[in-house]
């Protein structure tokens, strides 16, 4: 209960401290989400019915409904395309490089907003300038050291490269352990916790909800990417699903609906997520924007 009253307050609050120019801005992206919300399910809704299609009635009623409604496509791709093979290397690749990166991003902003020691600035600087570089200014680089390393078309120098990506993740944790009174932490030194043993029992469980965050974030950014793999994983064994669909959209007018269908079975991860950890993330949100 204190928890929702805490909530309420600061609705209250944003509400009484908004000017009729910031209510206007309001309006205007409330209604330019909406126009794209509306636009994502109208599309979602047509790849869905054109994957339950016959390719007869693909070519001649693209939008409207089916005629039949069939699952050819859906057990062709993952039957005859083997398309759960490659599922399991896209989910292999997204957890170990979720795991990494929050493992890694974790204990990096730890040690940034509690020690100070020299460099740190520089260290921050190179974190938020690897924010705003693009993947594709490093792609050579990774290339040649994936190569020289053995590592090149093999799932694990790809994950790698995933887990090695922890700048994002390092600036919201460090934002959040900013948050976090140094009491608790010292209370627990004065009984004898070292550094690991005040992170691992302390402050991880504080921040589940930015955990959930960066989580799903860093998750759906690694599942839906198409660029690394193309550029760093040659071996059809070793192909994601991205790969697979660029494949089928390659020769669409020969797959339409395969191609349909695996997009759909290629979305249903990433909704799945959604909406079971959507309340954690808008939960962790409100409380840190409580909390400051």
């Amino acid at each position: 209960m204190g928890k929702e009253r805490l909530k309420k307050r600061f609705r209250e609050r944003n509400r009484e401290i908004l000017s009729p120019s910031a209510k206007i801005v309001r309006w205007i992206l409330s209604i330019v989400l909406l126009l794209y919300t509306s636009i994502t399910i109208f599309v979602i809704g047509i790849t869905v019915m054109d994957s339950m299609k016959s390719k007869g009635d693909l070519v001649t009623n693209f939008v409207g409904l089916p005629k039949a409604w069939t699952l050819e496509n859906y057990v062709k791709v993952l039957m005859e395309e083997n398309l759960l093979r490659y599922a399991a290397n896209s989910v292999f690749l997204v957890v170990v490089g979720t795991l990494g990166c929050l493992f890694l991003g974790a204990l990096t902003a730890y040690g940034i907003s509690r020690f100070e020691f020299r460099g740190k600035g520089f260290i921050v600087a190179y974190f938020l300038i690897g924010m705003m570089v693009p993947i594709q200014v490093s792609v050579l680089p990774l290339f040649l050291i994936l190569r020289t390393i053995g590592l090149l078309n093999n799932l694990l120098g790809l994950a790698l490269v995933y887990v090695s990506g922890i700048s994002m993740g390092c600036f919201i944790f460090q934002k959040f352990f900013q948050t976090i009174p140094m009491a608790m932490e010292e209370s627990a030194r004065m009984d004898g916790a070292g550094d690991f043993k005040i992170f691992f029992r302390i402050i991880v469980p504080l921040c589940k909800p930015v955990i959930m965050t960066v989580a799903l974030i860093t998750a759906i950014g690694q599942w839906n990417d198409f660029y690394m793999p193309m550029v760093l994983l040659g071996k059809r064994s070793t192909y994601t699903l991205t790969l697979i669909i660029y494949q089928y959209i390659g020769q669409f007018t020969k797959h339409m609906g395969e191609s349909m269908a695996a997009v759909i079975i290629t979305l249903i991860p990433i909704i799945v997520l959604y909406f079971l950890f959507s309340s954690q993330i808008v939960e962790g949100i409100s409380g840190g924007a409580v909390k400051g």
